[in-house]
């Protein structure tokens, strides 16, 4: 019976994350996604796109790390991949994040969730590989169909785009050459500043 009732309070601890929003916009919409709704948006992608790994990949554990990972910004927040002003390096600190969230379970599903979440972050795996693929993807889908979205709300240029973007290529080099003519078109249609635009 303790085992149940940590995992309903778990649950009932994770329905904060519909409250986390994030910067970028749900497709051909000016309503900010949530956190919840990432994650959900994630695991149908892992679903439908699973062909398109690079390597033979288990879905059920990809799926379980997009469901996940940004549980911890219950606690750190979402930090926006273009944010100039505070540093991604905050593994420590969602860790800790990670450690106080997942501890609420059952010792041997917390032990499971805290390893899948460290494996997702360090991207070491053919499973974390191409969860974080559909993590970069997700947000350029958005931005190319709300006319440049965060991109020109934040004055986010061409090269800084590719920068975040290229570790779709570790996890699917197919998927990654959508995106790459995604963020082309994107440029012609003149949504995203131009490689020479200053």
């Amino acid at each position: 019976m303790d085992h149940l009732l940590n995992q309903i309070e778990f649950i009932r601890e994770i329905d904060k994350l519909k409250y986390i929003f994030r910067k970028t916009k749900l497709i051909n919409s000016d309503r900010p996604e949530n956190d919840a709704e990432h994650s959900w948006h994630l695991a149908m992608m892992a679903f439908v796109l699973a062909g398109h790994a690079n390597e033979p990949i288990d879905l059920e554990k990809v799926m379980k790390m997009v469901l996940i990972h940004d549980i911890v910004e219950i606690d750190s927040g979402d930090v926006f991949a273009y944010d100039t002003t505070k540093s991604h390096d905050n593994f420590d600190e969602e860790l800790k994040a990670a450690r106080r969230i997942f501890g609420i379970l059952p010792e041997e599903q917390a032990e499971e969730f805290i390893n899948l979440w460290i494996e997702f972050e360090e991207m070491k795996t053919p499973e974390s590989k191409f969860a974080r693929s559909l993590d970069r993807l997700e947000p350029l889908l958005q931005n190319a169909s709300n006319n440049g979205g965060t991109w020109r709300e934040f004055d986010v240029k061409y090269d800084k785009v590719i920068e975040k973007k290229k570790a779709i290529k570790d996890g699917s080099e197919e998927l990654w050459k959508f995106a790459e003519n995604l963020i082309d078109e994107s440029v012609e249609k003149g949504i995203l500043s131009s490689p020479l635009t200053p």
